[in-house]
C-alpha cells in the first residue's frame, strides 16, 4: 500500500476541472487516506441522472474507501479533491449533511439496528428531515418487507436485511445511492431480486453506484463501468465494452 505526504499529494494532484459544477454528479481528484495510507489516489467521476455504474476491482483497490469518501465519512480522510452533486459542492461537509444533500450509502455491513423492528428501522430513517418514499410506498417495492413488518430486522434472512438496508436508504431523499456488495453471501435467486429493485430505482431517475464482486452481475445491470487497481482508475467505459472485453476482466477482475 502506498504511502505518501499531503505534501506530495498537493504538488501532484491534477488541476480540478472547471465543469464540476455542471455535472449532475462529478468527484474531482480525490485523494484519500487512512492515516497515512495512501488509498484513494486522484480519483475522477462523472454521472449523469439516472445512471447505474459499476466500480469494480479487486480486493484492496479502493473501491469502498472512494463511497466512503463520497459520503463524506470521516474515514478515509479526504484531503484533496472535490464533490459535486447537482452543482452543489459537499466535499467540505459531513456525512450526515451529504445525506441530507442527497447521497445515501449502503454499507456492506447493512447496519441494521438491533432490538427494532423491521417497519421500526425505516420510521427511524424517517426522523431527520429529507423523506423519500412513504413507509407504504416502500412496502410496495419491497413486499418480503411488509410480510415482517413486525419482526425483529436482525433476524431475517441475509437477502431479507440488503433489502431493509437499501429501503432505509430510499426512505431518505436519495439522489445518488451507493451500493457497498450488494450481492454478498446471497443466493442467486435473491441477487435477482436485488437486481428488479435497483432496476425500478433506476426508472425513479435515481443515479446508482455499485461496488460489487460479482463483476458480471454489476456489469449486466450498469450502463457504465470504471476499474479501480491500487487506488486508482484504469478503465472507464462502457459496461457493454467491459463484458465484451475478457483480456480486460481477467487482467484486473480475475474472471
Amino acid at each position: 500500500m502506498n504511502v505518501m505526504t499531503e505534501q506530495s499529494v498537493q504538488a501532484t494532484a491534477t488541476p480540478i476541472q472547471a465543469n464540476a459544477q455542471d455535472q449532475f454528479f462529478a468527484v474531482r481528484d480525490l485523494h484519500a487516506y487512512y492515516g497515512e495510507s495512501y488509498i484513494v489516489q486522484g480519483v475522477n467521476l462523472d454521472l449523469r441522472k439516472g445512471e447505474i455504474l459499476a466500480l469494480l476491482g479487486r480486493n484492496g483497490a479502493g473501491k469502498t474507501s472512494t463511497l466512503r469518501a463520497i459520503a463524506r465519512l470521516d474515514n478515509p480522510e479526504l484531503r484533496a479533491g472535490e464533490v459535486w452533486l447537482e452543482g452543489k459542492p459537499l466535499h467540505n461537509q459531513k456525512a450526515w449533511q451529504a445525506s441530507r444533500a442527497g447521497i445515501q450509502l449502503v454499507p456492506e455491513d447493512r447496519r441494521i439496528i438491533q432490538g427494532m423492528s423491521v417497519e421500526e428501522n425505516l420510521i427511524l430513517a424517517q426522523v431527520a428531515p429529507g423523506h423519500g418514499m412513504t413507509i407504504e410506498e416502500l412496502y410496495d417495492h419491497f413486499p418480503r418487507l411488509a410480510e415482517r413488518r413486525k419482526q425483529e430486522a436482525v433476524t431475517l434472512s441475509g437477502g431479507e436485511q440488503q433489502m431493509l438496508a437499501v429501503a432505509r436508504a430510499l426512505a431518505r431523499e436519495v439522489k445518488l445511492l451507493l451500493l457497498d456488495e450488494p450481492y454478498e453471501g446471497l443466493a442467486p435467486v435473491i441477487v435477482q431480486e436485488i437486481e428488479r429493485i435497483v432496476q425500478s430505482i433506476k426508472a425513479r431517475g435515481i443515479t446508482t453506484i455499485i461496488v460489487e464482486q460479482n463483476a458480471v452481475a454489476a456489469l449486466r445491470l450498469s450502463d457504465r463501468a470504471v476499474i479501480m487497481d491500487t487506488g486508482q482508475i484504469v478503465f472507464t467505459g462502457t459496461a457493454r465494452q467491459l463484458l465484451d472485453d475478457a483480456q480486460l476482466r481477467n487482467e484486473y477482475l480475475a474472471i
